[in-house]
């Protein structure tokens, strides 16, 4: 066979596989490689689910492509006859000035979402699973919800491979370089593969393939764990939302009972402690727990039971937390994708495609001008 591709996309996860099928299913020979097992726990996409707010306080900036992104799960999701999206509406839960329901609601104003702001009398009515410190507020806006995280990877390879894409897992690219004629050339263990173009959507690992991202990329460790329920009745989907929490412990995010029977609380989100993804350890810290569980304690007391699931995502982050989507420098060929400090899940099925616009057409329909990696520059 051929050693040769339209193609290559080198990291298979959330954003890796989306771009795979927006390229397959525009009759381009796609290959994508994969350091792992596919649906891998050594990274940022595994865990079940992965919250999708479509009221945005990181930036009104990210709207449109989050609400691509909505549509997207949907129209994947039927493709592939898997429920991708799950829509539970979404809480954002912060003292009243702290700034988070404030960009929240901006956001909504903005692109005329539907929401409400709601007091913590009105809090404690409709979501009684919450016990809240006086003078928080919320914005409730209904779109939001989860995408089911690796059954989304998996949709994705399977409609890719149902276009005649390859996928080659446990093979990470070693090493890549521009060549004469305008395409790329790639090394893995096993050999090397050309292409028109690369598509690098390797997480944690980027820096590896994009050296020059190294200087304002950082890679971090996050804890996730699932606890014992005491009534799981109040957090249940259909009564109970995804969340992001902002208390004195930190910024925690939260999910209703999907699958598993533990309760899933993420955070604290900006307790991240610093690792080297080439650490095959993945076990959260006992001080990453011990806030996790503090946090159960305070807030969500009849989810604070014993933990059942303890894991760790690697994140890559930037200095101002937003993403980075541009070409390698001087090599126009090569797009990446990553660096999405913890809150780019939800975007990938919007990423792949726009990853797919910029490899055949040099451009996409939204502005990346936010996500340039040259505002690190001056």
């Amino acid at each position: 066979m051929s050693n040769s591709y339209d193609v290559i996309v080198a990291g298979v996860g959330a954003m890796g596989s989306a771009a795979c099928w927006h390229l397959a299913r525009r009759g381009l020979r796609v290959l994508g490689l994969e350091r792992f097992d596919l649906g891998h726990a050594m990274g940022s996409s595994h865990g079940m689910t992965r919250i999708i707010r479509i009221a945005y306080f990181e930036g009104s900036h990210y709207v449109p492509i989050v609400q691509r992104a909505h549509q997207l799960w949907k129209e994947t999701g039927a493709a592939a006859g898997m429920k991708l999206l799950h829509v539970t509406g979404s809480l954002d839960l912060a003292p009243r000035g702290s700034g988070e329901v404030e960009a929240s609601l901006q956001s909504c104003l903005d692109h005329g979402l539907e929401h409400e702001v709601l007091d913590g009398g009105e809090i404690a009515k409709r979501f009684p699973g919450f016990q809240l410190p006086e003078g928080h507020h919320a914005l409730w806006q209904p779109d939001g919800g989860f995408v089911a995280s690796e059954k989304a990877i998996y949709a994705h390879v399977g409609l890719a491979q149902s276009r005649g894409a390859e996928i080659r897992t446990n093979e990470p690219m070693l090493d890549w370089r521009p060549t004469a004629d305008g395409g790329v050339e790639v090394r893995t263990e096993r050999g090397s593969y050309s292409a028109g173009r690369l598509v690098i959507t390797s997480g944690g690992w980027i820096a590896d393939a994009v050296p020059a991202l190294a200087a304002n990329v950082a890679t971090v460790r996050q804890a996730i764990g699932w606890f014992t329920t005491r009534r799981p009745e109040l957090y249940r989907e259909g009564a109970f939302p995804v969340f992001i929490l902002t208390v004195e412990e930190g910024h925690f995010y939260g999910f209703p009972l999907y699958e598993h029977p533990g309760f899933k609380l993420g955070g604290p989100h900006f307790g991240r402690e610093p690792m080297d993804p080439r650490d095959d350890d993945r076990t959260p810290s006992p001080r990453q727990v011990a806030l996790i569980r503090e946090c159960l304690k305070r807030y969500l007391p009849d989810a604070a039971g014993e933990p059942l699931t303890l894991k760790g995502c690697v994140y890559s982050v930037t200095p101002d937390e937003d993403f980075i989507i541009d070409a390698v420098p001087g090599v126009a060929q090569a797009v990446f994708a990553s660096c999405c400090s913890g809150h780019g899940f939800k975007f990938a099925s919007a990423i792949g495609e726009i990853l797919a616009d910029l490899s055949t057409e040099g451009r996409s329909a939204f502005d990346l001008a936010p996500f340039s990696l040259a505002r690190f520059a001056a």
